[in-house]
């Protein structure tokens, strides 16, 4: 295993688990779960970090994630869990399941990695169910020239450094474009530097 392949598998994720597990993140990622029920599909599960605050509506979980290492640490939330939790793959651009058989899904902080952006919602929405909600709350393209400008030129240093995280993804544009409806949508500067922190939360709706 290279130096670049040790870092992303197994210290990136510990890193993570860590950054993204506290504080107003905890708080972001009550916001993003809000109204989750019935059957979920979780693409970049990670380590569980959102296991502690699913609500109680929900009733299983179908959990995409690549990184072994996050699997492992998400053991013990899931164990201290009611819900259960089933692994069902490792790329959210190619999901081994059956289409229409999720009633509500979600996303954390996961858009901004994952290779295509598109395909990976092109398959959340043919695995919901018509009428199904998508949750997101990721961070993104900010609206402010000046920072949108930062954020182009850093991205290419923050991929290398952040597994592959982009900063200058315009999701909602994204989500419309799938076939998705918005119906709930807030953009806003969390705590953080400002090419990092501008978040996008928000509810968009596969059509009955």
């Amino acid at each position: 295993m290279g130096l670049g392949s040790f870092y992303n598998e197994q210290v990136l994720p510990r890193m993570i688990d860590k950054m993204c597990g506290f504080g107003d993140m905890i708080d972001w990622r009550r916001k993003a779960v809000a109204g989750l029920h019935g059957t979920v599909l979780e693409i970049g599960f990670g380590s569980g970090l959102n296991v502690p605050v699913y609500p109680v509506e929900v009733t299983k979980v179908l959990a995409v994630e690549p990184s072994a290492v996050g699997r492992k640490l998400a053991a013990r939330r899931i164990d201290s869990s009611p819900i259960p939790v089933e692994f069902v793959g490792l790329d959210g651009q190619s999901i081994p399941l059956d289409g229409e058989i999720a009633d509500t899904a979600l996303s954390t902080f996961t858009l901004c990695t994952i290779p295509d952006e598109r395909a990976a919602l092109r398959e959340v929405f043919r695995i919901l169910k018509p009428g199904g909600e998508f949750h997101v709350v990721e961070h993104g393209l900010s609206n402010d020239d000046a920072v949108a400008h930062r954020q182009h030129r850093f991205e290419p240093i923050n991929r290398k450094v952040a597994g592959g995280c982009h900063l200058t993804r315009e999701h909602w544009s994204e989500l419309r474009d799938v076939g998705f409806d918005l119906v709930e949508t807030s953009t806003t500067y969390a705590k953080g530097p400002r090419t990092h922190s501008f978040f996008y939360l928000g509810v968009a709706r596969k059509p009955a």
